[in-house]
């Protein structure tokens, strides 16, 4: 989109000062996206070990978070949340979409707090990185490639339902062997979806855009690879992190 009109105007000077005001202003939109997006996983990982730090040092805490049915709240809150900021952006003030993210953001942080229990800190870490640096690859990738994505986010769309469907019968199943090829599959797909994803934010970019319109693009977008980062990195850690004894 953005771009196909920037290499149709490169054919006369005045065309190319154009592009080159295109080229500046999607530098700037997607740098905001990513730097919303690196924000959140901050506000992700600070609520995160808070709240296991704090499980772990009061056991009443512990109870009512993670073993009183408040944890289910704990684990849908999130969910909410996120379907209310995809439904209400376009009726959001920039500061107000902005904000919801945080608390969104900071949400998740005390849903994954429990992964503390189960996987050792030095396996989450090194997750985390190994994540980090597939992620920038992939995301790398979509917004550099000139090949059109859009039929492989059609394939991973459908296959991640299957993800999701796998998931919830395998609660039922318990099968680790299940559970592992779900993992593989969820790392494929998502790895995937962030290369799909950041083309789509590529071409969402318009330069007419005023503030506002901008602004909520920009933290949808942010959104978007963020959820992309989460799933990432929980699928990877099903794999690569070690279990506490």
């Amino acid at each position: 989109m953005a771009d196909l009109r920037n290499y149709q105007t490169r054919m006369s000077p005045a065309g190319a000062q154009a592009g080159a005001v295109i080229d500046e202003g999607l530098r700037a939109y997607m740098l905001k996206v990513y730097n919303l997006m690196a924000l959140g996983l901050a506000i992700t990982g600070v609520a995160a070990y808070g709240t296991y730090a704090l499980a772990a040092s009061n056991p009443a805490f512990a109870q009512l978070i993670y073993a009183s049915p408040l944890k289910w709240v704990v684990m849908l809150a999130p969910l909410a949340l996120v379907f209310f900021l995809s439904f209400r952006i376009n009726s959001m003030s920039v500061a107000t979409a902005q904000m919801t993210f945080w608390v969104y953001a900071a949400l998740m942080g005390l849903s994954l707090s429990s992964i503390f229990l189960v996987f050792t800190g030095q396996s989450i870490v090194q997750t985390f990185f190994v994540t980090a640096a597939s992620f920038g690859a992939l995301s790398l990738y979509g917004y550099t490639t000139k090949k059109d994505l859009s039929g492989l986010g059609s394939f991973l769309i459908m296959g991640l339902f299957g993800v999701i469907i796998a998931s919830v019968v395998n609660i039922f199943l318990a099968s680790s062997a299940l559970g592992f090829a779900i993992s593989v599959i969820g790392v494929l797909i998502f790895a995937g979806l962030t290369a799909y994803d950041t083309q789509k934010l590529k071409e969402m970019y318009f330069e007419g855009d005023d503030a506002l319109v901008a602004g909520r693009k920009a933290i949808m977008g942010a959104l978007t690879l963020y959820l992309d980062f989460i799933n990432l990195f929980m699928f990877m850690l099903q794999f690569l992190g070690n279990r506490n004894e």
